[in-house]
């Protein structure tokens, strides 16, 4: 079994003059990543590895997350995450090791909700359809599969396990 969990980075500020891989977290954001993080460890959902797109704002995210977790788990800077197309993403999770059970990435729209439609062949109906409707900032996918290789991860094979929000937690707009 392998756990595949996409966290879409937190609420961004967007200050004039500054490239988009520069973008730090707006306030709204600083205030929801750490709920995303309390929820990963109320939740038991202890990632294995960390791989994080190194723009900013996904960076940030991070460091608002991880001290909500019992244990700091191994983390990466993954410059093919910033900006990748679906089938870029695929192939970083398809990469990772085998011993590595549980994985989180935290990365960008609109790859992160194809890669997440993608591999989502069936699962739990109501997160289904929240992330059908929207895939905001700090929205996380819980995808499990039935395999023990994550080379062997692939389209429709995926049971989606949950899709959280902030908004879906009671902790404010989602964006």
């Amino acid at each position: 079994m392998r756990r595949l969990m996409l966290l879409r980075h937190a609420k961004s500020h967007w200050p004039t003059g500054v490239a988009d891989r520069d973008r730090p977290l707006a306030a709204r954001g600083r205030e929801a990543a750490p709920v995303m993080g309390r929820y990963l460890a109320d939740e038991l959902l202890l990632p294995d590895l960390v791989l994080v797109s190194p723009a900013k704002r996904t960076v940030e995210t991070w460091e608002m997350v991880a001290p909500m977790l019992p244990e700091r788990p191994p983390v990466q800077f993954e410059p093919q995450i910033y900006e990748a197309k679906t089938e870029r993403l695929l192939d970083v999770v398809q990469e990772v090791e085998g011993d590595v059970r549980t994985l989180l990435l935290i990365g960008h729209n609109p790859g992160f909700e194809e890669l997440a439609h993608l591999l989502t062949g069936h699962g739990d109906r109501y997160a289904s359809a929240r992330m059908s409707q929207k895939y905001p900032t700090c929205g996380l996918a819980v995808i499990d599969f039935a395999t023990e290789h994550w080379y062997a991860v692939a389209a429709r094979e995926g049971r989606l396990d949950r899709f959280v929000t902030p908004g879906s937690l009671g902790e404010g707009p989602d964006e």
